[in-house]
């Protein structure tokens, strides 16, 4: 019989992305994989990855973080489970001994003993809906050259040079209106002459996949909150920054 693995990192869209691969990374050793999470996210990510136990967990005001999720996963029976959190109110992951030296994504990946690497294998385990992607192509997508832009992260709204767009260019700005399925954008944004993307679930799916040659980072957050890229991108300079988000103080 299979050993169950539990993961808990209940929110956080592009931190669940981020973590996918560690999933991945104990299925291939024959682990069933249990994997609680909000509930408005399970349909779309049972798609991209069906191989996936994915468990609804309703928000409520705290215990969906980690008490609602360890409840859960013990009444599956899982032989292991790993909190991928880096810090929460009430535990005390923030004392591994890494906490202070690595990228929280890196953390994950220490934690739960996976090597990091891993993190850009997504592609490997991700079941993509071509029918889906090209309908989502067809209804926006008028001119072959195009550039994608995403602005909303989390709670933050990035600024950014729009002149930097050659003129005639198409500009697809990614928004819930048009889609509620994240991956629904993949053949846009693998198709895209450029892509703008503010550091979110987008940019990890970008980063991780290796979609589109020419990339441009929009930073939200401080050095500890920001994921490690794999492959080169174009920073650009956010404008709506928070002074909170700048780590290391300058002279």
């Amino acid at each position: 019989m299979a050993k169950k693995l539990g993961l808990i990192q209940t929110r956080g869209l592009g931190d669940i992305i981020i973590s996918v691969p560690i999933a991945n990374y104990y299925n291939n050793q024959g682990w069933e994989v249990y994997w609680p999470i909000l509930d408005v996210w399970v349909d779309q990510m049972s798609k991209a990855f069906p191989w996936i136990k994915w468990i609804p967990i309703v928000q409520d005001h705290g215990a969906f973080f980690y008490d609602e999720p360890l409840k859960r996963l013990k009444n599956f029976k899982c032989d292991e489970i790993i909190p991928l959190y880096q810090a929460l109110t009430g535990q005390d992951f923030h004392n591994e001994v890494c906490f202070q030296h690595t990228k929280f994504d890196q953390y994950k990946y220490i934690r739960a003993g996976v090597p990091f690497f891993e993190k850009w294998n997504l592609s490997y385990c991700l079941t993509r809906d071509a029918v889906r992607e090209k309908a989502l192509y067809d209804r926006l997508i008028t001119n072959p050259n195009y550039v994608v832009v995403h602005l909303d992260g989390s709670d933050h709204r990035a600024g950014w040079d729009s002149s930097m767009v050659p003129e005639g260019w198409q500009t697809i700005e990614i928004t819930p209106e048009h889609t509620d399925n994240i991956f629904d954008w993949l053949l846009i944004l693998e198709r895209a002459q450029s892509v703008v993307l503010v550091d979110s679930v987008f940019a990890n799916l970008v980063d991780q996949i290796g979609l589109c040659d020419d990339k441009y980072f929009i930073p939200r957050s401080h050095l500890g909150l920001t994921p490690v890229l794999g492959n080169h991108w174009t920073w650009l300079t956010n404008p709506n920054l928070s002074p909170a988000a700048r780590s290391i103080a300058v002279p």
